[in-house]
């Protein structure tokens, strides 16, 4: 039995990183069929279906899923367009795979959750981070060794260089997300700090987060727009253990990335992201084919994903308390 696949969104982000997915997927699967790829600007649309060889290409969302009845829709949209697009999808029934934010704010995000659960449609959020090869075997390290209540202290720091967005806080959601995956828990609450950069934009400040989780972890985060390079790292320390991960992001600094594990000052574990990516193309090493491997092949087995709408709705609550410039925030 086939399992045909649709794309909405053939821009620059689709094409560097979920066009290479898509493509090796359907090469490792024989019953997937790269069904269509839909784009407002055909020229993007006939492209993207030649470079990575889907069967047809079109402009119309709405009859590109009439046509075709796929069994899984990705959509790789402009933040402003997200809701509207997989509200939509979701309508029709459609298992959707949507990229980060999942909405610009929590009204947006409570439709989408609202118009998955009216139907029961599988959906997983495009949160790449969880997939760096690195960053998984650090979970499953976590996992198996502590209970969530047994991390003490987790650092993540995240920074950019030159990027003055008018709205950083889509961008911050990675790290947010992230701490949230990694401590296995929900902010309890959050102080926040702002630090405008008086060189940079006016505007273009740092962000800085000092959290408790419900688990009781304690958290600092710190998002840096303006650094001198690109990184991001996280420290965690549970008792006698501190464990440290650098994130091959965007091939950059720290490429191709480490995890270090330490107890009682002895190495337990040194280990490259050479070691745990099978490639070192940035599709690979950075987790977007893992993410949508994850989603294709939950489809085809009948589970829902755990990174779903739902569950990283507080990761949008906290997204909107950094655009606002809220200085707390506190779980209801």
């Amino acid at each position: 039995m086939s399992f045909k696949i649709c794309i909405v969104g053939c821009g620059s982000h689709s094409t560097l990183f979920h066009g290479p997915s898509y493509a090796r997927y359907a090469g490792e699967h024989n019953q997937v069929v790269l069904a269509a790829c839909c784009d407002r600007q055909e020229h993007k649309a006939r492209d993207y279906a030649n470079h990575f060889g889907f069967r047809k290409y079109d402009t119309d969302m709405d009859e590109m899923l009439l046509r075709e009845e796929p069994d899984a829709v990705c959509l790789i949209a402009p933040v402003e367009l997200t809701c509207s697009l997989a509200v939509r999808i979701l309508e029709k029934g459609y298992p959707l795979m949507l990229e980060k934010p999942p909405g610009l704010t929590r009204r947006e995000t409570m439709q989408m959750i609202e118009a998955a659960d009216k139907k029961k449609v599988p959906n997983q959020v495009a949160f790449n981070r969880r997939y760096f090869p690195l960053a998984v075997r650090l979970k499953q390290i976590l996992d198996c060794y502590w209970k969530n209540s047994d991390i003490n202290y987790i650092k993540y720091e995240f920074f950019r260089s030159g990027r003055t967005d008018d709205d950083f806080s889509t961008t911050a959601i990675h790290g947010i997300d992230m701490v949230r995956h990694l401590a296995g828990s929900d902010y309890s609450h959050i102080d926040f700090a702002y630090q405008e950069v008086a060189a940079a934009k006016p505007g273009t400040v740092n962000i800085y987060m000092n959290a408790m989780f419900q688990s009781g972890a304690v958290s600092q985060l710190s998002f840096c727009p303006v650094a001198g390079t690109v990184i991001e790292r996280a420290s965690i320390n549970v008792y006698d253990h501190s464990l440290f991960v650098s994130l091959p992001v965007w091939g950059a600094l720290d490429s191709p990335g480490q995890l270090l594990h330490l107890n009682k000052n002895r190495i337990v574990l040194n280990l490259s992201g050479a070691e745990l990516a099978d490639s070192d193309q940035t599709f690979v090493s950075n987790g977007f084919y893992d993410e949508n491997r994850s989603f294709f092949d939950d489809i085809q087995a009948g589970r829902f994903s755990d990174c779903n709408l739902a569950t990283c709705l507080q990761s949008v609550d906290v997204m909107e308390c950094v655009r606002d410039r809220r200085s707390t925030y506190r779980k209801t």
